[in-house]
């Protein structure tokens, strides 16, 4: 597969419809969910050296897509309903409770060489 190829593939996968889902009705109630997508592409080459013959190629892809919300259309009006990311919440609140137990022992420590 070329370069040219790739970029191809790439072109196809990026559409509106990986970013918004099919519309879903219940009643006068319509649900739109989003999401956010991301994605990349690299490739490569290679060429002979002076006398050493050389062979090279490459390429690759990603696509990546996590929930964002929802819109709800309810008697005309639009809300947005953002999804919650439970996984960041929790890394989060880990990372701060390892700050402050980092900044408590920093803290005990400099007392303790006072007294």
């Amino acid at each position: 597969m070329d370069i040219m190829e790739l970029v191809d593939k790439t072109k196809d996968s990026a559409t509106v419809k990986r970013v918004f889902g099919e519309p879903i009705h219940h009643g006068d109630v319509t649900v739109i969910p989003v999401a956010r997508v991301t994605q990349g592409g690299g490739g490569g080459m290679g060429k002979s050296e002076g006398d050493q013959p050389g062979e090279g190629g490459g390429g690759g892809f990603g696509l990546g897509a996590t929930p964002a919300g929802v819109y709800v259309i309810k008697d005309g009006d639009v809300r947005w309903q953002p999804a919650i990311d439970v996984n960041r919440i929790v890394v989060g609140g880990q990372i701060v409770a390892v700050i402050l137990l980092l900044t408590i022992r920093a803290a005990v420590k400099r007392w303790g060489r006072k007294h």
